[in-house]
């Protein structure tokens, strides 16, 4: 079976995350959506996504196609349902289309309601979704749980080094590689996953749950509260609660993250902090790309939301509830704005537009350090998303 991962109208509300990626590519718990999708199938999944981003992310087509709804984590009772579907038949619940078996005709259907011309099959059990970008650190502790038990089951752990204190041993993992010494693991509320090559270094605290993915690093004398993730190569230290760090970003330094989402190449200068909690404990509300307003998000602990290649110079003050584009640049004295578009740069003092070709070359110097290439199709994604968010700088 060809499996192919489609975005549905879920992708305007995930940006400024969703700019740069599809749906599927979201990291939430250890695994992508897409990684998750694969354990669970057995099998290899494309994608089905905005026309800018399909030379990264490519469509594979074939003659007959099952099609997953990408915002929707997998289950062994969703993987069973989408199994038994035959040709013309779409599985669906309370309206949301979760999987449609088609042939390479019928393919454009699946985000029209020309689908509803097919056969619908009614999913009986529940599922998680992501829908909103608030979403990945609220899941991320369910997430973890479950995406542990698919990595580790009938697997055997690494040994832990005796200079480290842990509780719960049963439910802390080591990838081969991984490291970890004098440092503290409480993973009695939940699961402790360090990946291949990932490193906890000297006089860390850790309370699960946790995942660093492959090559991450906890600095030394970090405290990190669940459910928290690190992706491959992301390097942390300070305080963090309840963050998702995609892969390649750092917060190498003192200074508090917490519930929040940062993207990939995102960095956090020294002793920068955000607020996840108004000082009046009501609701944060936060920017919607869809509504283009501030949209209450029913949550009292609610932080940042940074999109792919954005940094903030060191003591960086960031409000509850700030959204955060794709290569803003971030910095000076005070609280910036709750929104700051992609491509700006700046701070409380105001923001003017950050060129394009400023970009690339900072782009290509932080990429060049893990040894990979800004090569043209990273360039043209991210032109076409300087273009696409031209409206939100007017004001600059």
């Amino acid at each position: 079976m060809n499996y192919i991962l489609f975005d549905d109208v879920v992708w305007n509300d995930l940006r400024p995350l969703t700019f740069t990626r599809p749906v599927c590519e979201i990291r939430v718990g250890i695994l992508t959506i897409r990684e998750k999708w694969e354990k669970y199938l057995t099998a290899t999944c494309s994608y089905l996504t905005k026309d800018y981003l399909s030379h990264k992310y490519p469509l594979v087509l074939y003659d007959k196609n099952m099609l997953i709804n990408a915002s929707v984590l997998p289950s062994v009772e969703l993987r069973n349902a989408i199994s038994n579907l035959n040709e013309g038949e779409y599985l669906s619940k309370d309206g949301l289309v979760l999987a449609a078996y088609l042939n390479a005709e019928d393919l454009k259907l699946v985000n029209e309601k020309g689908i509803l011309e097919k056969k619908e099959i009614v999913f009986g059990f529940d599922f998680i979704r992501v829908v909103k970008p608030y979403d990945i650190f609220k899941l991320n502790d369910q997430a973890i749980r479950t995406d542990f038990n698919l990595l580790t089951k009938g697997r055997k752990s690494q040994e832990i080094s005796g200079s480290v204190n842990v509780l719960g041993k049963e439910n802390v993992f080591l990838e081969e590689g991984a490291k970890v010494e004098f440092a503290t693991l409480n993973a009695t509320d939940g699961p402790i996953y360090i990946g291949k090559d990932a490193i906890i270094m000297e006089g860390s605290l850790v309370r699960g749950p946790l995942a660093m993915c492959e090559h991450a690093q906890l600095k030394m004398g970090a405290k990190v509260y669940g459910a928290t993730t690190l992706g491959p190569y992301c390097k942390c230290g300070g305080e963090l609660n309840n963050v998702v760090l995609f892969g390649y970003s750092s917060k190498a330094h003192d200074g508090f993250l917490g519930n929040a989402v940062l993207g990939e190449w995102c960095n956090i200068g020294a002793d920068t902090n955000n607020s996840n909690l108004k000082n009046n404990y009501s609701e944060v509300k936060l920017w919607s790309y869809s509504s283009k307003h501030f949209e209450n998000t029913g949550l009292q602990f609610c932080g940042t939301i940074m999109g792919d290649h954005s940094k903030c110079g060191i003591n960086t003050m960031l409000n509850t509830g700030t959204v955060i584009g794709v290569s803003a640049n971030i910095f000076g004295a005070g609280f910036p704005r709750n929104f700051i578009p992609s491509f700006a740069m700046g701070g409380n003092h105001g923001f003017k537009e950050y060129r394009l070709k400023a970009c690339f070359e900072v782009v290509s110097l932080v990429m060049q350090r893990r040894g990979l290439e800004c090569n043209d199709t990273e360039r043209d994604i991210l032109a076409h998303v300087f273009e696409m968010t031209e409206e939100y700088r007017k004001s600059f």
